[in-house]
């Protein structure tokens, strides 16, 4: 039985992403994520070298991006094109960020696709998430990724639990989401595609495509 909404082919357009040969092979985007360090190194190697430049510790950025020095980027990680990586932002590793994305200024990244045209601009956290095509997230949003108990993470959807078998698993977002500022996106987090949040929420579960998310008891559907 497969859960429908949570399904990468209804979260994500994969060609906007270099991650999508991995994705394609997958059924839900959280199935990726013990993939996307060894992923990165795999296709790292096969960029052209006229666009990217290598700089070590399997870190490639394209060479029209903007990293500003004080930036640091651990590998495995890429960089996409024209994409501005500011002030303080911390990339901690495994990260595939696509192009014209903005990773602002002291926001942090630990094992996550972005798709190209995700903002992610201001004191953000995003750890073990899949971001699609042109998400955003609101200055202070973050993505929670470990249950208080330790416990492995469950998917909740409308139709039953799934159970990942992992202990971080952060929040996926579909194509064109928006988060509102200072939000907690908890652990198993999925949003649909065009799915708007409220600032200052806490949200948990999965939020279907086209609504907008007002608080837990106020879910509607977009005119």
């Amino acid at each position: 039985m497969y859960y429908e909404e949570v399904m990468i082919k209804n979260l994500y357009t994969l060609s906007e992403t270099l991650a999508e040969p991995l994705l394609s092979g997958l059924v839900y985007p959280w199935e990726a994520l013990p993939l996307i360090g060894d992923f990165i190194c795999q296709i790292g190697k096969t960029l052209p070298k006229e666009e990217y430049e290598y700089r070590g510790d399997n870190v490639w950025t394209a060479r029209d991006a903007e990293i500003f020095d004080s930036a640091y980027i651990k590998g495995p990680a890429i960089i996409g094109h024209r994409t501005q990586v500011r002030h303080g932002a911390f990339i901690r590793g495994k990260a595939l960020v696509g192009d014209d994305a903005v990773v602002g200024n002291s926001v942090e990244l630990k094992n996550v696709i972005l798709f190209n045209q995700v903002q992610v601009p201001h004191y953000n956290y995003v750890g073990d998430s899949i971001l699609g095509l042109h998400a955003h997230m609101g200055a202070g949003s973050i993505t929670s990724n470990v249950k208080a108990d330790n416990k492995n993470v469950v998917i909740h959807t409308s139709e039953g639990g799934i159970e990942t078998g992992m202990r971080k698993v952060g929040a996926m977002l579909g194509d064109r989401s928006d988060v509102g500022c200072n939000t907690v996106l908890n652990p198993g987090t999925v949003l649909g595609m065009r799915v708007s949040v409220y600032p200052v929420s806490c949200v948990r579960g999965v939020i279907p495509a086209d609504h907008i998310y007002k608080s837990a008891d106020s879910i509607i559907l977009r005119k």
